[in-house]
């Protein structure tokens, strides 16, 4: 495992149950706001995918996105985590987790 793939799932392991980020925030978080697609192969490599939950993780416009275990699976989690999907979306000024925000 690459450094930057181990800080990806250091960061989303912080994301709340109950929140969601997005693979832009990861990015801009971790200081490469341009690696928003390194962040989601890192996290399709998730050897742990619901002890570090990637699922958290969604689209910059509140769409599901992909997830290793299928977005059924997902869909589920999110649910269980108590957020609120409509038409396959997650409302981010509800449920947006951002990095250093208080």
């Amino acid at each position: 495992m690459s450094r930057f793939q181990a800080s990806v799932l250091e960061f989303v392991s912080k994301v709340p149950k109950g929140k969601v980020t997005t693979y832009k925030e990861l990015a801009r978080a971790l200081d490469k706001p341009r690696a928003w697609r390194a962040v989601a192969n890192s996290l399709a490599r998730n050897p742990h995918p619901i002890k570090i939950p990637c699922h958290r993780v969604v689209r910059s416009n509140g769409k599901i996105g992909g997830y290793k275990l299928g977005i059924r699976r997902k869909l589920r989690l999110l649910a269980g985590d108590g957020i609120e999907i409509e038409r396959a979306r997650v409302d981010l000024e509800k449920h947006l987790f951002r990095f250093g925000a208080t």
